[in-house]
């Protein structure tokens, strides 16, 4: 409990809102991702990553004999003095690579019981992806949205485009933790899906682009999965599905008791204390988090599942193995 208490008090966070000053926090902790393009780079803007075509970008590639056709301007007379030979300059093109977070606040991700609420932590690692964009020279965008709202922010590289992201998962936040007086008040109105939002995502994103999927994936449907996939085709896509220890193990108790749960609209009791009990829970659960984990491979995309009972910086170290920062 002090563990917990000493990492809230490091994030100016209380675990369950959010607010700008922990989000801020994690400027300083971009060393814990690296962004580094593992696909090919296919964006048509000009930028600064180097694309496996050679073109008329500033990086100097190689020289070769002049052909029919090559421009005379990029004719190399130093080597061509020296050989005897025409020779031509080839430059290797830069590229642009967009960074997108995709951040669900949904009412789903609106639960904790060690550390963070889920949408916490995700608002906590979408802030680190949107320093480390920054700091790498990125533009950077995002869609944050709950069953009620969604905002969009457009790519750009400077600062204010990380606040504007950082302030929509703030606004977002706080909107999906009007809780039951929204619902009352939305009944008759359709709630915004992830696969609504990776469809909108779709249209923001171009090819070539890096995108990250932040949620608990409880909405992994049909239309999530083929849009998805379709992101899959020409971009980047990370997942991070984000759970709690609660929802893969149940609370290990002294004694037997049975206890009321409830997700804001059903009831359901459960008996703490029993290993029968805690063996099923436990195998349906797994059952569950690696049905998301394989359907999200099959869509291409990388899987680095996320513990909102743990702090983030200790997670990511592990995946770096680099020493905790």
């Amino acid at each position: 409990m002090q563990d917990i208490i000493k990492w809230l008090s490091k994030y100016q966070s209380d675990g369950v809102s959010l607010g700008i000053k922990e989000l801020i926090h994690y400027q300083g902790k971009t060393a814990l991702l690296n962004l580094s393009p593992r696909k090919t780079v296919q964006a048509k803007l000009a930028g600064a990553y180097l694309a496996k075509t050679k073109g008329r970008g500033m990086e100097f590639d190689e020289a070769r004999h002049y052909q029919a056709g090559d421009d005379i301007r990029a004719i190399d007379w130093r080597v061509t003095a020296r050989t005897g030979k025409t020779h031509t300059k080839l430059y290797r093109e830069e590229k642009e690579r967009p960074v997108f977070v995709l951040t669900d606040l949904s009412s789903s991700m609106q639960f904790g019981t060690q550390f963070l609420f889920k949408s916490v932590q995700a608002a906590h690692l979408s802030a680190l992806i949107a320093w480390s964009a920054r700091k790498r020279g990125d533009r950077i965008g995002g869609l944050v949205f709950n069953q009620h709202q969604h905002l969009e922010c457009k790519p750009y590289t400077r600062q204010k485009a990380v606040l504007s992201l950082l302030n929509s998962m703030i606004k977002v936040q706080q909107g999906a933790q009007k809780g039951a007086q929204q619902e009352a008040q939305t009944t008759n109105q359709e709630q915004i899906t992830l696969g609504n939002a990776c469809a909108r995502l779709r249209r923001l994103a171009h090819p070539g682009s890096l995108i990250f999927i932040l949620s608990d994936f409880s909405q992994l449907d049909e239309l999530a999965k083929q849009h998805i996939a379709q992101l899959s085709k020409h971009c980047e896509v990370i997942a991070y599905p984000i759970s709690d220890p609660f929802e893969h193990q149940l609370p290990q108790v002294k004694m037997s008791q049975r206890v009321t749960l409830s997700d804001g609209h059903n009831r359901q009791q459960i008996v703490l204390g029993e290993k029968d009990t805690e063996m099923q829970y436990s195998n349906q659960h797994q059952v569950h988090f690696n049905n998301i984990e394989n359907t999200l491979k099959q869509c291409k995309a990388q899987v680095i599942p996320i513990d909102a009972g743990q702090p983030l910086e200790l997670q990511l170290d592990r995946f770096s193995g680099s020493k905790n920062r």
